[in-house]
């Protein structure tokens, strides 16, 4: 009987992924710790952010193109470094990044200057919705597929999500506490108790700074790799490089250009699909944002807050189990087939959302049970897709294709955020949710037509 019950523990634990974090070596563990405690502060901070702001005396429309530039620094900041990180040393990018925390955190707490606030989010670490910001998930991404053995890629990139789901999560609750409890003191204003978020972000900073002292050097791109990612110097690896051309140079242009990796043709072929796919996907997330759908649901169905806070803790809780649901049917019918199949449902429940009248009971519950069915198979494609692109592509150009990837993923989210509010702004809920559901839909498929038969390009450096 212990026999068997010891036996159904071990299966539990191998499908599920616990067998593959645990037999990780300590850098991976490490890199899971630092997104939990990153995911946990931009959890802390995104909270009282627009509050804060908007406290130091600043308009909405001075707070709004505030986070617009906060995105639009992020973009540039990220794609510079995410470039040359192969290049520099991806634990120096990881700790420079880890750096603009603390400084940003620092800054948001001793200053109340508009402009040196936007200076300090611009060329800073701070993340205006809660999500990803920053070039660490790239550059993470690309040294979890480095350490991992493919067979258990699925497994690291589903832990490695929930990690960041769980400290966002735990992030916007102490933050909510915190700030409570302090302002109940004597002598203590809002503005004060919201100032102590930032001192805490920046202390959260300095531990995944100090967490970084204990990454190795096998996070680094092995030798062979560098010399893929820098160029081939002959016809048979691809290209030919104009040696007398790069000669004459200046010295300073040759530096900057060295430090650029070299993507192949076939790279460069499947980035330009995955820019358009993404560009469709993520269009689509910034118009079925939470914030969309939150407003959605305050102001066409009437739902209270609490009852609104409850149905999306549900829903990330759902989200956050399907990320372990898909783990072993990716390893039966592969990534590609998984992120597809698992994610079509969602398109169809995301599409449903707005048809259910609003004003009576039946159509809330309805809308409300869309939702929460979206949110079954909503994040099934997330650990399927980031082992699938670290597949797609030559390990010493991940770092670089990913970083582009989620940078082409930050800018059309940004363009659905802002083509969502003139919909919104005429009310048509249907059209631009119905609209979205058919948009990911069509990148579903789309991804299928286009990668179905891409072979494992990692076989070709080994």
């Amino acid at each position: 009987m212990a026999r068997s019950a010891t036996s159904i523990v071990l299966k539990v634990a191998a499908e599920t992924g616990v067998h593959a974090v645990v037999g990780s070596c300590r850098d991976t563990k490490i890199l899971c710790l630092q997104r939990f405690v990153r995911l946990f502060a931009y959890g802390a901070s995104f909270l009282i952010l627009a509050h804060y702001l908007s406290g130091l005396g600043f308009s909405e429309e001075k707070t709004g193109v505030f986070m617009t530039l906060t995105l639009l620094g992020d973009v540039v900041i990220s794609f510079l470094l995410t470039t040359i990180t192969d290049k520099v040393g991806r634990r120096l990018v990881l700790a420079v990044g880890a750096g603009s925390m603390v400084m940003s955190g620092l800054v948001f707490y001793l200053s109340a200057n508009y402009w040196i606030l936007l200076l300090a989010s611009v060329l800073g670490v701070i993340s205006p919705s809660g999500n990803e910001i920053g070039p660490f998930r790239a550059v993470e991404e690309s040294i979890l597929a480095h350490l991992t053995a493919k067979e258990k890629r699925s497994d690291i990139f589903a832990w490695y999500t929930l990690f960041g789901t769980a400290g966002a999560a735990l992030g916007t609750l102490t933050c909510g506490w915190m700030v409570q409890l302090l302002e109940a003191r004597e002598s203590w204003t809002l503005h004060d108790a919201q100032r102590v978020v930032f001192l805490l972000y920046a202390a959260l900073g300095g531990i995944k700074l100090f967490l970084n002292c204990f990454l190795s050097s096998s996070i680094e791109l092995d030798t062979g790799y560098r010399e893929v990612a820098s160029g081939p110097d002959d016809e048979e690896a691809g290209e030919p490089v104009d040696n007398l051309e790069a000669n004459n140079l200046p010295l300073l242009i040759r530096r900057i250009r060295d430090l650029v990796p070299y993507i192949s043709p076939l790279s460069r072929a499947i980035l330009f699909r995955l820019i358009f796919l993404f560009t469709l996907d993520s269009f689509a997330s910034g118009i079925a944002s939470p914030s969309w759908l939150t407003y959605f649901f305050t102001t066409v169905h009437s739902l209270k807050p609490s009852t609104l806070g409850t149905l999306f803790l549900i829903s990330n809780i759902l989200g956050s189990v399907s990320n372990l649901v898909a783990l072993p049917v990716a390893r039966r019918i592969g990534p590609l087939k998984t992120m597809v199949f698992g994610h079509l449902p969602s398109t169809v429940f995301l599409a449903l959302i707005p048809i259910p009248p609003a004003g009576t009971e039946l159509g809330t519950g309805l809308s409300m049970t869309f939702l929460a069915l979206r949110a079954c198979t909503q994040s099934v494609d997330q650990a399927p897709r980031q082992a699938f692109l670290s597949a797609a592509v030559l390990p010493g150009e991940r770092t670089a294709i990913l970083g582009v990837v989620n940078i082409v993923k930050t800018l059309s989210q940004a363009g659905g955020l802002g083509s969502m509010g003139v919909l919104a702004g005429k009310k048509m809920w249907v059209s631009a949710l119905v609209g979205a559901g058919v948009m990911k839909a069509t990148y579903d498929l789309l991804l299928l037509w286009l990668f179905l038969g891409v072979k494992d390009r990692e076989e070709e450096v080994s």
